[in-house]
């Protein structure tokens, strides 16, 4: 079965980018109280260029002088002037204050927010994760969904059809898709982070936000995105040479369905239409 894959080479960039000059810039990302925020986004959108944050904060990335922005659902985004070589960064977010949802008065139905479309059978009918080049985080890809009336999120499903990659964490976001200029707007007050297990069989996630996720009208990107793995099994396996890696080895794979979709291939990357999905699913409560 032939597969489509995504090179994921563009999360930590040493070649210059558009003829600027880089710098290494290394650091760890804090919250008021001190403590580590993880899987933060980390990059500068306008160059195509961004990492992930590890678990305990810390973060590595190279890039031109300008000015690298930190994004976290949880938390403002913050910023840094790179004005050169630094090792030792302390960047502090501050909690976002999201205004709460509230509930609509008025009867309600079961319905499905978003389907998945129609698989994609035979060639090509597999979308696969693996690093090439750099680290298998960053890329991020989703489904686009619509509701007329405000709709109550219950249940967000997806499938990973295999998973070599070790201690893999997947993230779930939700965007409000804005204006004619596409603008993707948060709408979660707190990440939902999903562990993904090693396994050559099939797996099947049902998430039941423990937030209350209450979509108003309007056009919506539910998405999906690696934000963690085995740093040490991964640096190892990129040490091998590229000819002689068996892919076999870190990798996950989903199944494809056709429906409008976007994705991007590097974390604070920019948005990309694409026509394939991987199959999500969004239930829950219609308000009439």
């Amino acid at each position: 079965m032939r597969t489509i894959s995504f090179l994921l080479a563009l999360l930590l960039v040493s070649l210059s980018v558009s003829g600027q000059e880089t710098v290494s810039v290394k650091g760890r990302i804090i919250n008021e109280l001190g403590e580590a925020v993880e899987y933060v986004q980390v990059g500068i959108p306008e160059l195509q260029i961004g990492t992930i944050s590890t678990a305990d904060g810390r973060f590595e990335i190279t890039a031109p002088r300008d000015t690298l922005e930190f994004f976290h659902v949880s938390y403002q985004t913050g910023h840094y002037a790179v004005t050169g070589p630094a090792d030792d960064v302390v960047v502090v977010l501050h909690e976002n204050e999201l205004t709460p949802a509230v509930f609509v008065a008025g009867d309600t139905k079961e319905k499905y927010l978003l389907r998945p479309g129609t698989k994609i059978a035979g060639n090509g009918g597999v979308l696969v994760f693996e690093p090439k080049a750099g680290n298998t985080k960053g890329v991020e890809i989703g489904s686009v969904a619509k509701t007329g009336k405000p709709f109550l999120v219950r249940d967000i499903q997806f499938g990973i059809w295999q998973n070599s990659i070790p201690d893999c964490v997947v993230s779930v976001n939700i965007y409000r898709i804005e204006g004619k200029n596409e603008e993707f707007v948060n709408v979660l007050q707190k990440p939902i982070y999903v562990n993904v297990a090693e396994s050559e069989q099939p797996q099947e996630f049902h998430l039941q936000p423990e937030e209350t996720i209450l979509l108003e009208p309007g056009k919506y990107f539910i998405s999906f995105q690696i934000v963690d793995c085995d740093e040490k099994a991964l640096e190892e396996y990129l040490q091998v040479p590229e000819s002689e890696r068996d892919w076999s080895q870190m990798r996950l794979s989903t199944i494809l369905y056709f429906k409008s979709s976007y994705t991007r291939k590097a974390a604070m990357g920019k948005m990309e239409h694409t026509p394939v999905n991987i199959g999500m699913v969004v239930k829950g409560l219609e308000y009439q």
